[in-house]
């Protein structure tokens, strides 16, 4: 559970206020997503760390492939893809978004919470202006691949129907 909170505490403190205006043109916004943690504090007894390794990889790819294949982001890289967020290195991930030509900063982490239930934290932070744009606490039933490919591709949808309103005024 601590791990979970301090993830939470550095995705908030990579941003102070909810709102914020992206991007002045209709362009594609560019969006850096960082590898999002798992902690599993459900307690059972059968080790499913494989499993959960395997289902957020899959989980990962399939949303920056959904977050690219919309036309209002493009997914950039960071150099570090597999480098773990805390709250002493998020000013760290937002400054590497930045060199990476991101406007912004796609963090989060999932947290399961018992056998049926887990949270996905989200959070897209605007990297020029270190304000959020997004910040929703996902809640998800079961730990299958169908249930994990479901909550993927709504936060996905979550996502990518915020732009073009971001920019707005």
């Amino acid at each position: 559970m601590r791990r979970f909170s301090l993830l939470l505490f550095a995705a908030g403190l990579l941003a102070v206020q909810s709102h914020s205006s992206v991007a002045e043109s209709p362009s594609r916004a560019t969006v850096a997503v960082v590898e999002f943690q798992y902690i599993d504090t459900s307690g059972e007894a059968r080790d499913q760390t494989a499993d959960h390794r395997a289902r957020l990889s899959t989980f990962m790819n399939a949303l920056r492939q959904d977050i690219a294949g919309s036309e209002t982001f493009r997914v950039v890289a960071l150099p570090c893809q597999n480098c773990a967020l805390t709250d002493a290195n998020a000013s760290e991930f937002r400054a590497a978004a930045q060199r990476a030509g991101a406007d912004l900063l796609l963090v989060g982490g999932i947290q399961k919470m018992s056998t049926l239930v887990q949270w996905a934290k989200v959070a897209l932070v605007d990297v020029r202006t270190d304000q959020k744009i997004l910040e929703r606490l996902y809640t998800f039933r079961g730990d299958t691949d169908e249930a994990w490919r479901n909550a993927e591709s709504f936060i996905a949808a979550q996502i990518t129907s915020l732009y073009p309103r971001v920019g707005e005024k």
